[in-house]
């Protein structure tokens, strides 16, 4: 008999069971796809990836267990799950906070402002840690009271900002072991309303009690004499999109939540068609066609590797999309933080590096995963800051606080000569195209030039653990020219390193400023002492590198030929990078450091360090294939 083909089609799907052989790309069976051939190297922090280039990142929250008065004044060295909007023309993160483990008592949230994502606050207490009314005890089988969070923040329509939270038991808030989520309003005096319970936990606990007002410590919103904060806070139970973001927390069994086999985490944004992409952990991807009302079954994308790190996903101010993601499938281990970016909202490519950088874990915790973790950006509807960049926070090692600048549109190459003088540039603002890493104790900033007019890149390291560094992406050439002006403020105790780079991080040139005062570079595996220099004076450095399978660099200072011929560290076939960092390079911890065993505080991890500072300028690179 034949077959016509539509008839072969059913045969095909009743017979055989093929039917998901037509999934199409967009659909419900497969939301999105990252079409790229990068993948990540596990064995370097940087994944030997390219940089999103102009990615800025700063520490907003260092801690600190014996001097408190240097961090948030508590002293509490779990920090993680952040969230960030933008508001009253100012940034606001919020974090929870415990003592030492994640998911043991107490717990709290805080919360800390910034005018231009650079310079951060004290951070003050949005939830303490929770008291129960007298009477109420812990449930059997829980250990104590947390603090848990999904989301963060919510703009009503008036223009409100509403800061919210979740209290829960210890050791497992989701579910019957939740409480409720708590809401207050910030005003925009810097100061916050009372605490108000906008949703009980609606699940009985493991001794079968239920959550209301009478066996609770803050009232109802409904209680609140403000009638406009009520108001917003039931804009905002109305609003499906955000409060599905709170389902692995509540997982409420009285029909609050529209799609209730959902996955942890969620994030969203619409896409050029208006359809909703709501984006889990784990790879977990859906469709809603209605604004949440209704959504497709969440699938598990293939092509988006990763574990139980957070994915973000949004359309940018340039009209693309991207999504960032730990691409590994190790919980243990969450790095990089990378971005794939897309024109559609559906379709993916080119992973480029977000957050490279790996600083050793000062305080031992439990789950205290290595690397920035647990992604989100600023939420649709929760303000979008001037300029054209994407923001994004975590945390990292769940000890510190960060956020990342990412300009739009995202960009990873450079054509032409650069030239980069600093000079027409703000003091302590943004530096364009120069991929920045500043903790609190190592920063980087444009400052007026020490001893010449004009200004300069100022890298200050105050840090016994981590470094300040400035990478300048520039046109991919086999053969480079590299210039560059260095002032060193110390001669003995400070260290900077300048490193040229391929597109995958290797690092076949590489020159120093050590900590006894000597310039110091190398010579394939060798190390050459070159000359001594001197504090408060400019060097004039110039790298011709040939970068070719058996290659070879020249180096001049001030002019002068110090180094001619010398062999590369590494074979490479191009190069395409200027790295200067005030640290040695690293790679550990690695997949291979333990995780979960018990161990001391690193010394002296409190107490800042004598700064060496260093300042680069007159950054000039010309490549050729």
């Amino acid at each position: 008999m034949r077959l016509t083909s539509t008839l072969f089609r059913a045969f095909l799907l009743s017979t055989l069971g093929v039917g998901s052989c037509f999934a199409q790309t967009g659909s419900p069976a497969e939301p999105v796809r990252y079409v790229g051939g990068e993948s990540v190297d596990p064995s370097v922090h940087e994944g030997r990836l390219r940089y999103a280039m102009g990615v800025e990142s700063r520490q907003t929250v260092r801690a600190n267990r014996t001097k408190p008065e240097l961090s948030d004044g508590h002293g509490w060295t779990y920090n993680h799950a952040s969230n960030l909007c933008y508001w009253n023309d100012t940034f606001y993160q919020q974090y929870l906070s415990n003592p030492v483990d994640e998911h043991i008592a107490p717990g709290q949230t805080l919360l800390t402002t910034s005018k231009d994502g650079r310079t951060w606050a004290q951070p003050q207490v949005v939830f303490p840690p929770y008291q129960p009314p007298a009477g109420v005890k812990i449930p059997t089988g829980s250990t104590g009271y947390m603090m848990h969070q999904r989301m963060g923040f919510y703009v009503a329509p008036d223009g409100r900002l509403l800061v919210l939270a979740f209290y829960g038991h210890t050791e497992d808030p989701f579910a019957e072991g939740g409480i409720g989520r708590v809401v207050r309003e910030a005003y925009r005096d810097g100061t916050f309303g009372p605490i108000y319970f906008i949703r009980y936990n609606t699940l009985p606990t493991t001794d079968g009690v239920l959550w209301n007002e009478t066996n609770t410590s803050f009232p109802f919103y409904k209680k609140a004499p403000d009638a406009g904060f009520v108001q917003a806070c039931e804009a905002l139970l109305a609003n499906k999109l955000m409060t599905q973001q709170w389902w692995d927390e509540d997982q409420g069994l009285d029909g609050f939540f529209n799609l209730t086999n959902a996955k942890s985490a969620l994030s969203y944004y619409h896409r050029k068609d208006g359809q909703v992409v709501a984006l889990w952990k784990r790879s977990f991807v859906a469709l809603s066609p209605d604004e949440g009302a209704t959504y497709s079954e969440p699938v598990k994308v293939p092509t988006l590797v990763m574990a139980g790190g957070k994915m973000w996903g949004q359309r940018t101010d340039d009209g693309r999309f991207a999504i960032s993601y730990n691409p590994i499938d190790i919980d243990e281990y969450r790095y990089p933080l990378v971005v794939v970016t897309g024109d559609d909202g559906i379709l993916y490519d080119n992973m480029l590096l977000v957050q490279g950088e790996v600083p050793p874990r000062r305080f031992y915790g439990r789950w205290k995963d290595f690397g920035p973790c647990y992604v989100r950006g600023i939420v649709e509807g929760n303000g979008n800051p001037p300029g054209h960049d994407m923001w994004l926070t975590y945390s990292m090692n769940k000890e510190d606080m960060w956020v990342s600048r990412v300009p739009t549109p995202i960009r990873y190459e450079v054509k032409g000569k650069v030239s980069d003088s600093f000079d027409k540039l703000d003091l302590n603002g943004p530096v364009p195209d120069w991929n920045i890493y500043a903790p609190q104790w190592a920063p980087v900033a444009v400052v007026s030039s020490p001893g010449k007019p004009g200004k300069s890149l100022e890298l200050t390291d105050r840090d016994p653990y981590d470094y300040a560094r400035a990478i300048r992406v520039f046109e991919e050439g086999s053969r480079v020219e590299v210039k560059l002006s260095v002032y060193a403020a110390q001669t003995t105790g400070g260290l900077l390193e300048i490193d040229l780079t391929d597109r995958y991080g290797n690092r076949p040139v590489r020159l120093r400023f050590d900590a006894q005062g000597q310039i110091v570079a190398t010579d394939g595996s060798t190390e050459k002492v070159l000359q001594a220099y001197t504090s408060n004076r400019w060097y004039a450095l110039t790298l011709r590198a040939n970068a070719s399978l058996r290659g070879s660099y020249d180096l001049l200072i001030d002019g002068k030929e110090v180094l001619k011929g010398a062999a590369l560290a590494e074979a490479v076939k191009s190069v395409e990078r200027l790295s200067v960092r005030t640290g040695t390079y690293r790679d550990l911890p690695n997949r291979r450091t333990p995780n979960e065993t018990p161990e001391p505080p690193l010394p002296g991890a409190d107490e800042p360090v004598a700064a060496s500072v260093f300042y680069v300028d007159d950054v000039q690179c010309k490549a050729s294939k």
